[in-house]
């Protein structure tokens, strides 16, 4: 197997490892984002957040992964998309660990509530619920607002370069700007990132990612196509 077909499934495999561990990591965070009172109550639920928070961790690995593995690929075309790519990608990366944090410090003030002799109950939920609310908002800044650029400018690419099907080029260069969109109304807003709405716009990322995925895993890319000669 080629370096460039090494290349190829590994990128694929770490677009679909993103996507798993992301939406599992979220299910398991549900002791937190669905339970205001967890700060008081989880205790039985501790281990399954720190499950999330692992996921979320290698959901976040995966992406700088991918936009390492992308990195030389997407230079021999464009050296400003490929900084691009990599920026935004790293970008969504650190805004993921970021809500990871933040989470994994309602467990901490929940163990320190635990040990406390006469603690502040008002203080305590209030201090957990803004970091839940911190999280949300890493959550749309994240999948969402960094994801859009980094979708568009590799649907770009892919759709220029021919090294997929164009249609997985154009998919992306769709999704991109509509996931970005999205998440603007969201802040202004004008529906809730979990809604029909938000879910119809996440879905041509979703798919485009998928697609993309399957292509590189399954097939690999195509033999790059010679570049113009100049002309005077």
């Amino acid at each position: 197997m080629s370096t460039y077909r090494r290349t190829a499934t590994a990128t694929g495999v770490l677009f679909i490892l993103a996507a798993v561990t992301s939406i599992i990591g979220l299910l398991q965070y549900a002791p937190i984002l669905d339970h205001t009172g967890y700060v008081i109550e989880g205790s039985a639920q501790t281990a399954r957040v720190a499950s999330g928070a692992v996921l979320e961790v290698t959901c976040a690995f995966s992406v700088i992964g991918i936009a390492i593995l992308m990195f030389p690929i997407v230079r021999r075309r464009s050296e400003v998309a490929a900084l691009g790519y990599v920026c935004f990608r790293l970008l969504e990366a650190a805004i993921i660990i970021i809500g990871i944090i933040s989470l994994l410090s309602v467990v901490t003030l929940h163990q320190e509530f635990a040990e406390a002799e006469s603690p502040d109950t008002a203080a305590y939920l209030t201090a957990s619920r803004l970091l839940v609310a911190q999280h949300d908002w890493t959550f749309l800044f994240g999948p969402n607002l960094a994801l859009g650029p980094s979708t568009l400018m590799m649907g770009w690419f892919l759709y220029r370069s021919r090294l997929v099907p164009r249609w997985i080029g154009a998919l992306g260069i769709v999704a991109g700007p509509l996931i970005l969109g999205s998440a603007v109304l969201v802040v202004f807003g004008v529906y809730e990132q979990l809604s029909v709405w938000g879910a119809a716009c996440a879905l041509p990322v979703f798919l485009y990612e998928m697609s993309l995925a399957v292509w590189l895993v399954a097939r690999g890319f195509r033999p790059a196509e010679p570049a113009p000669l100049p002309t005077r």
